[in-house]
Order: structure tokens, then C-alpha cells, then sequence
């Protein structure tokens, strides 16, 4: 079974209530473009015939010069081909291309898998004037399928002679990195401050198996600021942590997760390291929750914060538990403010804590109190909770550290997406 394609250059992105993302987002300007609103960033997407529907399905994104460059990928032991050849070309921090092709996630393919994500790179190489170990390959699609690598290779002039730096160009590879997504997932900011401007741009794919422990997610993220290789493998890591690896649609982490990060350095007077650092947790912020949105079947988006812990790491895995939880998602669906099935999970997590300490809230409306129930109109919570965004926080009452994770509703459309997917 296969999902519609998107159409057109619609965003998944957009303005959210959701406690999400930096707080202080004043140094940002949204900018049309996705990557390609990035000075010198070229993209493109073309028919390569991986995909059974006739849509665009091979990308490339280039920045025109080796510039440093760092990577986060799957910590799935089950690691596809086209993450080991990334990390590898990453060794020495730098990089000047991004291929993605969709329609085949090039997993479990062995030694002819990555021989085949590194005859793309030779190609898109000796194509673009570079050194193959300059080329970063990204796949997506179905675990287990050998890459249709001559449709690729035979599709690689065209891709290439498609380079542009229109915001359309930057659609077109945006549709052509998805698979069951219904909307292109992509962001743009101007980043000022007393400093100085510089931009930000990036895309992602994203829908089911999402668990990104860095879904199928790829994101490739392009800025002008002048940031080393140094700085830039801790930056993106905390970006990535604070985001991609905060959101869950159905917890089932995928073998290809990647998130690229390139920085040109052509800014001329850029803004300061902590503008440039918000701006960047903004970007995968906003792609992030657009990947959890557009989750197969998703009805509502679900923040899930909880508080008041020992230690941020605490923290994280009790949100993580939660937001796992396909009991608490299927309550999310029914607009149910079952709030024992929150603590059930977490009592599960492996995470000490005084369940007689814990507070719980629904759509904002206190439902649990030291642990146990509270009084409260169920038609007000439910009446919260039957919206597209929804909350529900979590005191500990043992601390001062929060984490927010996101996470989707569980539906019958889900079930149906995936009870067939390979057929």
C-alpha cells in the first residue's frame, strides 16, 4: 500500500503552540527556499524510475566547494549501507554533496549495498568535478531491496545538468526524498544579531518509523555561516538531540536515519556562535515536529513534557517512555485523559521516582495529584485534547530539569498503512 504522493511546494511546517524549539526565536527571519534560499546552494530532483508512482525520486544538493561538514546516523545496529559510506566520508569534516535517492532504503544488502552507495558517489563525483569521498549518499524506502544502482547511475546527468537555486529547485528535492509523506517538510531563516546575517535552510523526509535515536527520517541542513568542523559536529549533535531525537510517531527506530549539516562559510559578516546555534535548533526543531504531523495516519501532534526531574537524561526517558507508549497514543486518538496509563509507562521506564510526588496534566487541566486522581470536568479535558496540538505535562516534584518529546495519535489509518506496506 502506498500513501499519496505530495504535490506541490506545500510545507509541513508551520506555526505550532506546542512547547517546542527555542524559546527566544527574535534573532530569526522565516525565508522562502528551503536550502536553496542559502547563497550558492544548488539543488534538484528528477525521475530516476525508483518509484513505482513516476514521481521524483533521486536528489542531489550542492554547495559548489568542499566545506566542512558532520553527520548524525542511526544507532540502529542495523545500519544501512548509505549511513556507513556517509560516516566514513565524514572522517575529515568536510563534504560537498548530498545524493538521496528514495525508493529503496539500500539495507540489508550486504557487501553489494555498500559498493553500490559507493559507485553513486563516484558518479555524482566525477560529475560534479569532485572527489567521490566528497559526495554524501543518503537511501530511504523499503529495508532488503538491492539499489536499482543503474537507474540511478543512468539518471545522474540529468540531476546534476537540473542544479538550480530557485526555491522550486529546492521543492523538487524536497518531493523526491519522500515516501509516504504527504507534504514537503522544508525550512529557511535569516539568523541576525549585532554581528551580523547569515541563513539556514534545510529539508527532511519523514513519516512512519519514527524513532530517531540518532524514521525513516533524513534531513540535510545547509547554512553560510563560517563554522569549522570543530565546532560543527557538537552543534548539530545538540541540535539533533533537542529535536529529531525527541519525536516518535511509532516508535520503531529506522536503519538510514541521517541528518547533514554543510556550512559554506560565504557569509561576510555573520552573526555570533549562539544566533547561528538557535537558529539551527529552530530549523530541526520546525522539521522535526513537521515529520511527526505528517505521520502516517497522524490526526494530532502530542507534547509530552515532563518536569521537575533529578537530571535532564531522567527526564528524557521518562518522556521517551511515554511517548512510546501505544496505550497513551491510542488515549491521545480518543481525546482520553487516561492519565494511569502516563504513569504505568514510566513506572516501566527504568527510571526511579516517587509515583506519590507526581503531578499530571491534561490540555492544561491538573487530572492526577500526588499520584492519584484529582477532580476535574472530563468533557473540558476531552474538549482539549479533540485538538490538532495537544499537551500533557508531568511534575516529578524531585527537580529542576524538563524535556519535551513529541509524538502522534494512534489511528486506524496508521494500522492500514502499515498492515500492507510491502504490498
Amino acid at each position: 500500500m502506498t500513501r499519496p504522493t505530495p504535490e506541490g511546494a506545500s510545507p509541513a511546517t508551520g506555526p505550532t503552540q506546542l512547547p517546542w524549539g527555542p524559546e527566544d526565536r527574535s534573532p530569526l527571519t522565516p525565508r522562502p527556499g528551503g536550502v536553496t534560499a542559502v547563497p550558492e546552494v544548488r539543488a534538484a530532483g528528477v525521475v530516476a524510475g525508483l518509484k513505482d508512482s513516476g514521481r521524483p525520486d533521486l536528489a542531489l544538493v550542492d554547495v559548489g566547494a568542499v566545506v566542512p561538514a558532520a553527520a548524525t546516523t542511526t544507532t540502529n545496529l542495523v545500519k544501512a549501507a548509505p549511513c556507513v559510506v556517509t560516516e566514513r566520508h565524514l572522517t575529515d569534516g568536510t563534504a560537498r554533496a548530498v545524493v538521496i535517492n528514495a525508493g529503496s532504503a539500500n539495507a540489508c544488502t550486504g557487501e553489494r549495498g555498500e559498493e553500490d552507495a559507493l559507485r553513486t558517489t563516484r558518479e555524482v563525483g566525477a560529475a560534479l568535478g569532485c572527489d567521490p569521498a566528497a559526495v554524501l549518499p543518503l537511501s530511504t524506502g523499503l529495508i532488503g531491496m538491492p539499489l536499482p544502482t543503474e537507474a540511478i547511475v543512468a539518471a545522474i546527468p540529468q540531476v546534476v545538468g537540473s542544479l538550480g537555486d530557485d526555491p522550486a529547485d529546492a521543492d523538487r528535492a524536497a518531493e523526491a526524498i519522500t515516501t509516504t509523506d504527504t507534504a514537503l517538510k522544508q525550512v529557511a531563516f535569516e539568523v541576525a544579531d549585532e554581528a551580523g546575517t547569515c541563513r539556514i535552510g534545510g529539508f527532511a523526509k519523514g513519516a512512519g518509523m519514527i524513532e530517531p535515536a540518532m524514521a525513516t527520517m533524513l534531513a540535510v541542513l545547509v547554512t553560510d555561516a563560517p563554522l569549522t568542523s570543530p565546532v560543527l559536529r557538537p552543534m548539530l549533535a545538540q541540535a539533533v538531540q533537542q529535536s529529531f531525537n525527541r519525536i516518535s510517531v511509532d516508535a520503531c527506530g529506522s536503519t538510514n536515519d541521517t541528518v547533514v549539516l554543510l556550512a559554506t562559510g560565504t557569509a561576510t559578516a555573520p552573526p555570533g556562535p549562539e544566533a547561528v546555534r538557535t537558529g539551527l535548533e529552530a530549523a530541526c526543531g520546525d522539521l522535526a515536529h513537521a515529520i511527526v504531523a505528517d505521520g502516517e495516519g497522524t490526526e494530532k501532534v502530542a507534547a509530552v513534557t515532563v518536569r521537575g526531574a533529578p537530571t535532564e537524561l531522567e527526564a528524557d526517558r521518562l518522556a521517551r517512555a511515554i511517548t512510546a507508549s501505544t496505550l497513551f497514543r491510542a488515549a491521545v486518538h480518543g481525546a482520553d485523559p487516561n492519565w494511569g496509563r502516563i504513569l504505568a509507562a514510566m513506572g516501566a521506564a527504568g527510571v526511579p521516582f516517587d509515583p506519590r510526588r507526581v503531578s499530571v496534566t491534561c490540555g492544561g487541566v491538573m487530572v492526577c495529584r500526588f499520584g492519584t486522581a484529582t477532580v476535574f470536568d472530563p468533557g473540558q479535558v476531552g474538549a482539549r485534547l479533540s485538538r490538532p496540538e495537544v499537551t500533557f505535562e508531568v511534575d516529578l516534584h524531585s527537580g529542576s530539569h524538563a524535556v519535551t518529546h513529541l509524538t502522534a495519535d494512534l489511528t486506524a489509518a496508521y494500522v492500514a498503512a502499515n498492515a500492507d506496506y510491502t504490498t
